[in-house]
C-alpha cells in the first residue's frame, strides 16, 4: 500500500469487528435498534400519536404503527419543510434528499437527520472502505483522488425558510462531509454542486483529466458520459491513459451487469475493481462485501430497521423470517423519522448467514398488462445476455406494453439507445425474447405460439434521446434514472413525442 492508504487502513481497521457482527448478529442488532428508535422518538408528534411509549416488541409495533407510502407521510414531512420540528424525529431537520426514484414529475422530499448522516451514510461509507482495503491489501486508493459524481443543492421548495435545503442525496452527503475528506476528493464543492449538469460535466472533465484519480463513485450511465467527455478532450484511447492509477468504481442505483462490457472497454485492465452499494435517499442499506459475490451485505446496525413484504402473499415479516429467493418489497423505519415506510424497491435474499441481498426491481415498475409479471431483474438480465450474443452495448432503455387492439395482439415495446448497434436487429429481438422466456415462466406462457403476446418490438433511439428527455423533465444528472419498465405507456409515449418532434 501507498503511504496514505496504509495510514487510512490502520484507522479503518477499528470498524472490522463491527462489520463482523453484521455477519453474525443481524437479527439481535435489528431487535435492539427498533426499541432504540422508538425510545428516542417517543415524545415526537408521531410518537405521541401512535403511543411509542407502550411499544416494547415487534408484534406491538406492527399492531400500533401503520405502514405508509410517501403520499400518506407527506403531511408530516410538509410540516417539517414549513419549519415545525419534533414531528417525526426529535432532531432539528435541515436537510432533505430530493428524490423521485424515477423521472416522475412529482419529487419526494426525504428528511435527513444529522444522526442518519453520521450513523448511517458516513458510517456505511467508512465500512465500505474498510471492507475494500481488507480485501485488497495492495491498494493505493488514498494516494490519489476520489471522483464523486454528485447532484446539486437547492433551497427549500415549501415556505420561505432559507435554512432548510434540498438536493440529491449525493449533494447532501458532499455538503456535510467532514472537512478532512476534501483532501481526498474531487472536484471542489463549487463545481460538484453546479445545477447545470451539462456545464458541470464539461468542467469536471477539464479538472479531473489533469488529476490522479484512483476511484470513482456514481451512477454507471453518468460515469460513462463523463469518461467519454474526458476521452474526447484528451484524445486518449482509454481512460487508463489519463488515470493510470484508477483501481475502483463504486456504483449503484441501477444494475451494473448490462454495463460491464462497456466499462471493460473504457477501462481495459483486469486489475480494475467494481463494488456495488445500495445507497438511497432514505438510507444506506447494503454493501458488496465479498468481491467474489455480486450480492450485498445488509447493513443492520446503521440506523435502519427493516421489514419485508412478500410480493405474492402480502405478508409482512421481520428479518429473522425471510427466505432465500423470495421477492420482497422493502419497508423501513429510520433514524430520520420514516416509520414503516414503503421505499418502493423490491429485493431478494441470496444468503441468510450472513444476510445478503440484491435489488430485484421497483414495486411500481414492472409490466403485467397481460399477466406476464415481468420485473426489472428479468429485463436487465435478458438485455445483458442479448447484448453479449450480438456483441453490442447500450446506454439506456425503457419498455412498456402495446395493448391489444382490433386483430392485433399485445406485445412489449422497447426503446433502446444503443452505443453500438446490432448488425441484425431482428436477431437481437429474438435473443431478447428467448432470454425473457428462460427467465420468466409467466412471460413464456403468454408468448406460447403468440397466442396472447406477440414478439417484442424494439425502437432504436438516436444518441442523446434519453438525456434530452431527462432535461425536458428537469431531471438531468444526479441520481435520476430512466424507469426501466412501466405497466402503462406514459414514459414510452412521452419519449416517442421527442422522437417525432426531432
Amino acid at each position: 500500500m501507498g503511504l496514505l492508504t496504509s495510514a487510512a487502513n490502520l484507522y479503518l481497521r477499528s470498524r472490522r469487528s463491527s462489520i463482523n457482527s453484521l455477519r453474525s448478529d443481524s437479527v439481535e442488532l435489528q431487535k435492539k435498534l427498533l426499541i432504540q428508535l422508538l425510545h428516542i422518538s417517543k415524545d415526537t408528534f408521531y410518537g405521541s400519536k401512535y403511543n411509542f411509549k407502550r411499544i416494547t416488541t415487534y408484534s406491538s409495533f406492527t399492531e400500533k404503527v401503520p405502514i405508509v407510502s410517501y403520499e400518506e407521510l407527506y403531511p408530516q414531512i410538509k410540516k417539517i419543510l414549513s419549519g415545525e420540528q419534533n414531528v417525526l424525529w426529535p432532531e432539528t431537520i435541515k436537510w432533505f434528499a430530493k428524490s423521485s426514484g424515477t423521472t416522475n414529475d412529482k419529487s419526494k422530499y426525504i428528511p435527513v437527520s444529522q444522526t442518519s448522516l453520521y450513523e448511517g451514510h458516513f458510517k456505511a461509507g467508512t465500512d465500505l472502505l474498510s471492507i475494500y482495503l481488507n480485501n485488497y491489501n495492495q491498494s493505493n486508493l488514498f494516494d490519489g483522488k476520489a471522483l464523486a459524481l454528485g447532484g446539486s443543492k437547492q433551497i427549500n421548495p415549501v415556505g420561505k425558510l432559507n435554512n432548510l435545503f434540498t438536493g440529491d442525496i449525493s449533494a447532501v452527503l458532499l455538503k456535510n462531509l467532514p472537512f478532512w475528506v476534501e483532501f481526498f476528493r474531487t472536484p471542489s464543492l463549487d463545481v460538484a454542486m453546479m445545477p447545470e449538469w451539462e456545464d458541470k460535466l464539461v468542467k469536471m472533465a477539464l479538472i479531473t483529466s489533469k488529476q490522479n484519480i484512483t476511484n470513482i463513485s456514481g451512477v454507471p450511465t453518468w460515469t460513462i458520459v463523463l469518461i467519454k467527455k474526458i476521452l474526447e478532450l484528451t484524445k486518449a484511447d482509454n481512460i487508463l491513459e489519463v488515470w493510470p492509477n484508477l483501481e475502483l468504481f463504486i456504483h449503484g442505483a441501477v444494475s451494473f451487469n448490462p454495463y460491464k462490457k462497456l466499462f471493460h472497454q473504457l477501462i481495459p485492465t483486469t486489475s480494475m475493481r467494481y463494488l456495488e452499494t445500495y445507497n438511497a435517499s432514505e438510507g444506506f442499506f447494503a454493501i458488496q462485501d465479498d468481491p467474489e459475490k455480486e450480492e450485498m451485505l445488509l447493513l443492520t446496525n446503521h440506523g435502519i430497521f427493516y421489514e419485508f413484504e412478500n410480493i405474492k402473499t402480502k405478508m409482512v415479516i421481520s428479518l429473522e423470517n425471510v427466505e432465500i429467493g423470495k421477492n420482497y418489497a422493502l419497508i423501513i423505519t429510520t433514524n430520520s423519522g420514516l416509520w414503516r415506510y414503503r421505499i418502493g424497491d423490491t429485493i431478494k435474499f441470496y444468503s441468510i448467514n450472513p444476510y445478503r441481498i440484491k435489488i430485484s426491481g421497483r414495486t411500481k415498475h414492472f409490466i403485467n398488462a397481460f399477466g406476464e409479471e415481468l420485473i426489472i431483474e428479468n429485463a436487465d438480465k435478458a438485455i445483458e445476455q442479448a447484448c453479449k450474443e450480438h456483441n453490442v452495448s447500450f446506454y439506456n432503455y425503457t419498455a412498456g406494453p402495446v395493448y391489444i387492439s382490433g386483430n392485433k395482439k399485445g406485445r412489449h415495446e422497447w426503446l433502446v439507445e444503443f452505443i453500438k448497434m446490432p448488425d441484425n436487429i431482428e436477431g437481437f429481438i429474438c435473443s431478447l425474447d428467448n432470454e425473457l422466456k428462460k427467465l420468466n415462466s409467466d412471460y413464456e406462457a403468454k408468448r406460447y405460439k403468440n397466442i396472447v403476446l406477440d414478439i417484442p418490438d424494439i425502437k432504436c433511439l438516436a444518441e442523446g434521446t434519453f438525456d434530452k428527455w431527462l432535461k425536458k423533465k428537469k431531471k438531468l444528472g444526479g441520481q435520476n434514472k430512466i424507469p426501466r419498465l412501466s405497466n402503462n405507456r406514459e414514459y414510452l409515449d412521452d419519449l416517442l413525442k421527442i422522437i417525432s418532434i426531432d
